[in-house]
């Protein structure tokens, strides 16, 4: 009697520690620290024919924990090309959607347009400037620190934001 109770203790207790496991893999995405981020942001990134720098202080990223970010920072443009165009980089280490917009692992950028109440952003690829497409990003009562840029993990929000507008994002399995 006493080694069945025991088995069944064991048993449970088994089971019970592969539950986070479950539960990490589906909430797994957490914010990255400033560390992880100094490996993947680059001081200049490359945009079509430039390398235009990076303002390391805004970058905002996530990770899986098991060597896949998403992550951007805003672009210092004055005096290049993309002045004007572009406003932020972003690296995607595993596919995204945004708005309509499939972004596959990759390079991309985008640059914003105010409108009332909302913010046009229009998503590139980095090496090109081809255009992918645009989400509207909306005033959100829920931010209440402003931000240059922030990922937020989807266990907590699931957008990214530009001062205090978001926009969602959804990871694809």
């Amino acid at each position: 009697m006493r080694s069945s109770l025991l088995r069944l203790v064991l048993a449970t207790l088994c089971m019970l520690s592969l539950l986070p496991l479950g539960a990490q893999e589906k909430s797994g995405w957490r914010e990255a620290s400033p560390s992880e981020l100094k490996t993947l942001i680059p001081a200049r990134a490359p945009v079509e024919k430039e390398r235009i720098e990076t303002e390391f202080r805004t970058a905002s990223g996530i990770t899986d924990g098991s060597h896949r970010f998403i992550a951007g920072v805003v672009l210092i443009t004055a005096g290049y090309s993309a002045e004007g165009k572009y406003s932020h980089f972003v690296i995607v280490q595993a596919p995204i959607k945004v708005g309509d917009i499939a972004l596959s692992p990759g390079q991309y950028v985008f640059g914003w347009t105010h409108k009332e109440d909302l913010l046009t952003v229009k998503f590139y690829e980095a090496a090109t400037g081809k255009p992918l497409g645009s989400v509207d990003a909306t005033l959100n009562p829920t931010i209440k620190s402003v931000a240059s840029f922030r990922i937020w993990p989807p266990n907590e929000k699931s957008v990214m934001q530009i001062g205090r507008f978001t926009f969602p994002y959804q990871l694809v399995p």
